[in-house]
């Protein structure tokens, strides 16, 4: 089994997954290759929280240019993860 403390990267705080938080739902960006209840129990194991719903996203690498050096932001997996109403992390906090 793999390490909860692995599967979760970070969180991701962005404009779209703060309006998120009002919702109940909170995002990370995820370890490659886990599934959703790799994901649920993870989060459930870290914050000692009840997960409802885990949704999935694979976003692409994408081709980035500083001058004339190209290269490629690298691809990323980011979980978005719904909790039981009334239950908050603390993680997002400002």
């Amino acid at each position: 089994m793999k390490n909860p403390y692995d599967i979760i990267k970070r969180p991701l705080i962005t404009e779209k997954a703060t309006k998120l938080v009002d919702e109940g739902k909170y995002t990370f960006e995820v370890m490659p290759g886990v599934n959703k209840i790799e994901v649920k129990r993870a989060v459930e194991e870290v914050f000692k929280v009840n997960v409802v719903n885990v949704n999935i996203i694979n976003v692409r690498k994408k081709e980035r240019r500083v001058g004339k050096y190209e290269g490629f932001r690298p691809a990323a997996r980011k979980a978005i993860v719904t909790l039981q109403k009334g239950q908050t992390l603390d993680v997002f906090e400002v």
